[in-house]
């Protein structure tokens, strides 16, 4: 009977922990969605902007086909904890999700063409995820740095949703901080064209983008 009650004390313990670190998980988000936007100032004339749409590698790769984009980085934004890693983010307990900061020329290709080109590439209704990669590290979201971009993201995610008449996952933060992830997730579409991966879900998304605003890709030669 006592070993009875002891296994009972310890898993309502446990019970009661985990509740306790929802429920702050809950809270700290709940923060940071109704956070005041940082604004990240122009540097040399290039303006930056920040997405989540399922695995950074595909999302990455997608922003640099697009003119006016000089670069995109793979990292992690829109989370309650600072450093975050690959592994830690994996969990889905530091509420980051995989996010990428794209590097652009405002005189060439506008916020609202980038909001464009996360809704082209992705599957809009797919919740806590894209494809096979799922979790809410994998989960889509949108960061405004000021009021005006977060019109036009709020505009394009109501059209889109009449549309297909159905809800559109993308969830909408204002940006706080941008954790740059580790070198080796950086360009991997690029230095990893025969990974599996790469060649059955990341080259056939972004291929699928490609054919539906052509107009908006870099020349190749």
């Amino acid at each position: 009977m006592k070993k009875i009650l002891f296994l009972i004390s310890l898993t309502l313990l446990f019970n009661c922990k985990n509740t306790a670190q929802n429920s702050e998980t809950t809270q700290n988000q709940n923060a940071i969605k109704t956070a005041k936007p940082i604004e990240v100032p122009l540097e040399n004339g290039m303006a930056k902007a920040y997405f989540a749409s399922g695995c950074f590698w595909c999302v990455e790769a997608i922003y640099e086909r697009v003119k006016g984009v000089e670069e995109s980085i793979s990292g992690y934004a829109g989370g309650h904890t600072k450093n975050p890693t690959y592994e830690a983010s994996n969990t889905g307990n530091t509420g980051h999700a995989e996010a990428v900061e794209v590097i652009y020329d405002p005189k060439i290709v506008s916020f609202e063409t980038l909001v464009d080109v996360y809704f082209a590439s992705q599957n809009p209704t797919q919740v806590n995820g894209q494809g096979p990669d799922r979790g809410s590290q994998y989960r889509s979201i949108i960061f405004y740095q000021n009021e005006s971009q977060k019109k036009i993201i709020e505009a394009k995610k109501t059209a889109l949703k009449n549309e297909l008449d159905k809800a559109v996952a993308a969830e909408v933060y204002p940006f706080q901080k941008f954790w740059i992830a580790e070198d080796y997730h950086q360009n991997y579409e690029k230095r990893h064209p025969d990974n599996s991966y790469i060649r059955n879900v990341s080259i056939p998304r972004l291929k699928r983008f490609q054919s539906k605003m052509p107009a908006v890709l870099k020349e190749t030669h």
